[in-house]
């Protein structure tokens, strides 16, 4: 945990009894994130049931405009739509919010930050900070090593996107597949459009009319926010496989000047939070299975890209958890960054500074 609190904060987790919500309360625990009171927030329909929480059992509430009062900072995972309601009315109560939909991400004045990458642009916000898709989580912190030593040119990614990204029930539907296969019975489909077990669907989100899936283009347009590079050309196939947890990519670079993959390994590992596992000889390599449940971002496979003249390509292997860093402990590490910084609570005092004496 970065920096010093000055108090225990009143806490809320809207979504609380979602995947990434549980697992946000979860890390909030292992960080010991400095909590004077905690609130469960979640739809009415959760109202009433109980999470466990540090030792004991907290009810949870629904999630109202009423159920900010008081609180420090929240943290988001329960959908855009939700978050598109209820966000600014947090906001207006002094709450500082950080979702983690897609609602906020792309909206101008509204910092789209991954911690280890542009955490100064949180002392911009107005109330509300987006948490970045999972892919671009993973994929912006090795860019920026990359876009600060020799520059980027050009980035083609493809994901392959664990069914946990799209939630519980996916990863329920997955594991009933594969019994049904073991057993030899019809592997029925509800989540996706097509059985996902041992069948990986390039399609998630919905298409868009340049052909692309929003996934996709989620990938190009925060990716440039983040890197501040607006005009960098980016291009994303993103691939739903049949893996639980963690999110794999492949990437390749072309950069504005040449750069070697020992020198690339270099500069991946002097970014915190990310490691390189890179020795193919050994079949070392990151892997989503030992990503899992961890909050690094791990890169392997580096190696020239000889399509690419001059030296200036590259291409590599990243993963990690796409729940966990993907999601739950970046907003997390937001919060504390936030705090740590004395951001927290921003939303309030400018307007008490914008009010007539």
């Amino acid at each position: 945990m970065s920096g010093h609190f000055p108090r225990p904060l009143t806490v809320a987790v809207v979504g609380a009894t979602g995947l990434v919500g549980r697992t946000m309360a979860q890390v909030l625990l292992e960080r010991e994130f400095p909590i004077a009171e905690i609130r469960l927030l979640a739809s009415a329909r959760s109202a009433g049931a109980t999470l466990p929480f540090g030792g004991r059992q907290v009810e949870v509430e629904e999630a109202t405009p009423e159920a900010f009062e008081g609180v420090d900072v929240a943290l988001f995972s329960a959908g855009g739509g939700v978050s598109r309601e209820l966000a600014p009315q947090a906001a207006a109560r002094g709450c500082t919010v950080v979702d983690n939909s897609s609602a906020w991400r792309m909206e101008p004045g509204i910092p789209l930050v991954v911690s280890q990458v542009n955490p100064d642009d949180l002392e911009a916000h107005e109330g509300i900070i987006a948490n970045p898709n999972c892919s671009t989580m993973q994929l912006v912190p090795p860019l920026m090593a990359l876009r600060d030593a020799v520059g980027l040119e050009r980035v083609v990614v493809d994901t392959y996107q664990a069914v946990s990204g799209t939630g519980g029930k996916a990863v329920a539907e997955l594991e009933t597949q594969i019994r049904a296969h073991v057993a030899g019975v019809p592997k029925e489909p509800h989540v996706y459009p097509h059985p996902i077990a041992f069948n990986p669907l390039p399609e998630i989100d919905v298409f868009l009319e340049n052909g692309y899936t929003k996934e996709e283009w989620k990938v190009v347009t925060e990716s440039r926010k983040i890197l501040h590079l607006p005009d960098l050309r980016v291009s994303c196939t993103a691939v739903r496989v049949p893996v639980f947890m963690s999110h794999s990519e492949a990437v390749h670079v072309e950069t504005r000047e040449p750069v070697s993959p020992a020198r690339a390994r270099e500069l991946f590992a002097g970014v915190p939070g990310v490691v390189v596992r890179d020795d193919p000889a050994a079949h070392v390599y990151p892997l989503a299975t030992e990503a899992a449940g961890s909050d690094e971002v791990y890169v392997g496979r580096v190696r020239t890209d000889p399509s690419i003249p001059g030296g200036r390509g590259l291409a590599f292997w990243v993963v990690s958890d796409n729940i966990r860093k993907g999601a739950a402990t970046n907003a997390v590490e937001l919060a504390e960054i936030l705090v740590a910084r004395g951001w927290v609570r921003a939303a309030s005092r400018r307007a008490a500074e914008a009010s007539p004496a």
